[in-house]
């Protein structure tokens, strides 16, 4: 969500800054700050509601000089969008401040700093911090020990990262449920809320472990853990190299992301799948004497994630003979559940640093797990870092805020644990052979099936004034109405519902009239003459229709449907074909209705605050 650059150098750091706050503007934000200490060692700050070209632009007629600052992109929670809310926030003129996270004991915080007469000019929870660091100091002996003592106090999550007018030579970080990462320079370091801002500055990086606290100089960077103990993060060399300023020939990231599915996908299969010979060490050292116990699989996830933890909950009982149950992270960490015997908790992120899905994991490590399995695509991130075993997805950077690669390469590592699984509960060498053929044919199932962008840009005309949408699919494809539902309503601000086809006659047929168009997804399968059943209610109900299905399911276009021809797939893969024909839907129609594709309003990429 919020996004943190800093930087302690020789140089002046400001454009280093902008270029950081630039390269985060993905994760989502309302307003960006910078500040620094000049070199008569005074404050400067300057703020700007709205994009980060806003202040780059405010910086070029009001340059600030300097070795030493931070900078902020702010995701409003506590206040509304404003440049008194944006970060930095100062402290007596000496004190600056940049948070990423929620202080859930402001209030208390402010009335105690209130009584000794501090002033303050926001309505954010973040300013708490930087007045309890300006009063600690006064009995403190550094900028490290104040820090210390103030994190003490706070209740919540926090990033944050402080600087001193009166020792501008040095930056003191904390990191306590927000991501933070430090970057090495040569006479120069820096820090971040995620490596993508410090790319153009070094490759040399390391994260913060929860409840470290840090020391950043030019020279040297001292990290004391929750304890107070001096310990060592390891730095290691990234070899990320997306520039996340280049678009190439698309209008947008998510169009972009949408089409390099097939070569993410490749990413994913090379080195782990050949022939029908699954590298089960891909998951970790050790992956194989693990899945041989496991006799039950808890997934965890958010969102985008979720929907494809909802695909594995029918591949693993359908295929791997192994019970599964899927639950929202946010529901799971906040009830008593049972684990069964011989439990493997899963976990699946984009990030890495989805709040949520962190914290479940580490309630999970408490409650008896077998082991833990993340399928992620940022390595390094905490999820990754926590977790017993990790499937890294390959999918390279994405920047669009609607997931599109991460979600279908998620998917592919969902099957391919299935097969791992599988091995070790009675599945065939014949059935391990056929899924992992059906895997192998996917990149170029999905090129054939971007090759229908231009009819689908047609169809998306019909929903230039529509409010509503509704989308209807039967067993595994049902999380993928979900997914497409989530993805129209995500990007075009169209209300979208999804259901299990099935469910109609519960309640969804009271919303069909003419004005709310029917998304269904209807691949030839065992339920498709099921589907066609529920198609007819809709269709008896003056319903208009929009049908994905491939030709053996025999649906035709007329006055009341729509029909997009799929081209023919594998039963197993189905999910992971029919999800990008929703996708490029939910695209053009959001391209129709003007919306901001990349970065939709009120959303993040990131969701690094419960």
């Amino acid at each position: 969500m919020c996004g943190i650059v800093g930087a302690v150098a020789q140089r002046d750091v400001a454009d280093i800054l902008v270029e950081g706050l630039k390269r985060l503007e993905y994760r989502g934000y309302d307003s960006a700050g910078v500040a620094i200490v000049g070199h008569d060692d005074s404050l400067n700050r300057v703020r700007r509601l709205g994009k980060v070209q806003e202040l780059a632009d405010a910086l070029k007629s009001e340059p600030l000089a300097g070795g030493t600052g931070i900078a902020h992109t702010r995701w409003a929670t506590h206040g509304a969008p404003s440049e008194s809310n944006a970060h930095p926030h100062t402290s007596n003129e000496t004190i600056a401040v940049v948070h990423n996270g929620i202080i859930e004991n402001h209030n208390e915080l402010r009335e105690k700093l209130q009584q000794f007469d501090y002033q303050f000019t926001s309505e954010t929870d973040t300013e708490v911090i930087t007045h309890l660091v300006h009063h600690e100091l006064k009995t403190a002996s550094s900028l490290m020990e104040a820090v210390q003592k103030t994190v003490k106090q706070l209740e919540g999550a926090y990033g944050t990262v402080v600087m001193d007018t009166r020792d501008k030579e040095r930056v003191v970080v904390a990191r306590s449920g927000s991501p933070l990462v430090i970057g090495y320079g040569l006479g120069e370091n820096f820090i971040a809320s995620d490596l993508m801002a410090l790319l153009p500055v070094t490759r040399k990086f390391s994260y913060l472990e929860e409840g470290d606290v840090a020391e950043i100089t030019r020279f040297d960077v001292t990290i004391v853990d929750k304890d107070g103990n001096s310990v060592e993060r390891e730095a290691k060399e990234s070899e990320v190299s997306h520039d996340a300023g280049d678009k190439g020939e698309y209008r947008h990231y998510m169009l972009k992301e949408t089409y390099e599915q097939p070569t993410a996908i490749r990413n994913t299969l090379e080195g782990r799948l050949s022939g029908s010979q699954l590298n089960v060490d891909t998951f970790g050292a050790g992956a194989d004497e693990i899945f041989k116990e496991i006799e039950h699989v808890q997934i965890i996830a958010c969102g985008t994630s979720y929907h494809s933890g909802m695909v594995a909950r029918y591949w693993l009982e359908a295929h791997a003979g192994v019970s599964c149950n899927i639950e929202i992270a946010s529901e799971f960490r906040y009830r008593k559940s049972h684990v069964p015997k011989n439990a493997l908790l899963v976990t699946i992120s984009q990030s890495g640093e989805t709040a949520d899905t962190l914290a479940a994991l580490r309630l999970a490590k408490d409650l008896g797990y077998k082991a833990s399995l993340t399928i992620c695509n940022v390595a390094g991130s905490s999820l990754v870092r926590e977790s017993d075993l990790a499937f890294m997805t390959k999918a390279g950077a994405e920047i669009g805020v609607a997931s599109t690669k991460a979600f279908t390469t998620q998917l592919v590592g969902l099957l391919m644990m299935t097969l791992a699984l599988g091995k070790h509960n009675g599945m065939s060498e014949a059935k391990q052979a056929e899924i992992a053929h059906s895997i192998l044919t996917l990149p170029n199932k999905l090129e054939e099936v971007l090759a229908l962008a231009a009819p689908i840009e047609a169809l998306a005309e019909d929903f230039a004034d529509k409010h509503h949408a509704l989308f209807l699919g039967r067993g595994d494809q049902y999380p993928i109405a979900m997914e497409g539902a989530l993805k129209l309503k995500e990007i075009s601000y169209i209300h979208a519902e999804a259901y299990a086809a099935g469910e109609l006659k519960h309640g969804p047929l009271a919303l069909i009239d003419a004005e709310m168009p029917v998304i269904v997804v209807a691949p030839q399968n065992d339920l498709i003459e099921k589907l066609k059943s529920n198609v007819e209610e809709v269709r008896a109900r003056g319903g208009l229709m929009y049908v994905f299905a491939d030709s053996k399911a025999n649906f035709a276009s007329d006055e009341t449907m729509k029909v997009i021809d799929v081209p023919l797939c594998d039963d197993i893969i189905a999910p992971i074909v029919y999800t990008l024909p929703l996708q490029l839907l939910s695209y053009y129609v959001a391209i129709i209705k003007g919306t901001d594709v990349d970065q939709p309003r009120n959303l993040a990429k990131s969701v690094t605050v419960e």
